[in-house]
């Protein structure tokens, strides 16, 4: 029976139309937009704003005040009420340049900080090997035999062949005496190749 009853409307699983734009959509490129108002808002902080600043405010007042008559655009028995409007346009326009502005150097400094843990890390990885590449080497050096260990190897073994030469000496066998150049006495070549 429920299959049967079937609604001809549109349920909640069914997309709506898109609606028509009135107006186009604005989408200018944020890089270039963001660069635009942190230069501007690193103008902003300068000496040289402040001063141009004051000194369009001077202008402006004395224009109004002292002024020709005909020429003067602000009145003073008004206290000024455009240049009140132009300095609260420009900070309504101020405020938010600067904390877009404040968002970008938040995310370069959230970037450099997660880069500032990576390389921690990796320092630290880096230490650790080493500590246990030096710890290897400390274990290795244990086993490896010492200038004084060896020295005694060598004395034991040498008094151990002037023992065994004295032995020989004594037991009538004589070996061949060496020959002024240091080596055995052997049959010398001539340049030919053959005995002399």
């Amino acid at each position: 029976m429920a299959e049967k009853i079937k609604s001809t409307t549109a349920g909640l699983d069914t997309p709506r139309s898109a609606r028509t734009r009135w107006l186009p959509r604005l989408s200018p490129n944020p890089d270039a937009f963001g660069h635009a108002t942190e230069n501007f808002a690193r103008f902003m902080g300068t000496p040289q704003f402040l001063v141009y600043m004051t000194v369009f405010c001077l202008v402006w007042l004395a224009w109004n005040t002292w002024g020709p008559e005909s020429a003067r655009f602000d009145s003073a028995a008004l206290g000024f009420t455009v240049l009140t409007l132009m300095l609260s346009l420009q900070a309504s326009y101020a405020a938010p340049l600067l904390l877009l502005a404040q968002n970008r150097q938040d995310d370069r400094d959230r970037v450099s900080v997660r880069q500032d843990r990576e390389r921690a890390e990796r320092n630290l990885m880096d230490t650790e090997y080493l500590t246990r590449e030096i710890a290897e080497l400390r274990i290795a050096l244990r086993e490896v035999a010492t200038r004084d260990y060896v020295r005694s190897e060598i004395r034991g073994l040498l008094e151990e062949l002037l023992e065994a030469n004295d032995d020989r000496e004594d037991g009538g066998t004589r070996r061949r005496r060496r020959g002024p150049e240091g080596t055995d006495s052997m049959p010398k070549l001539n340049p030919g190749g053959r005995e002399r």
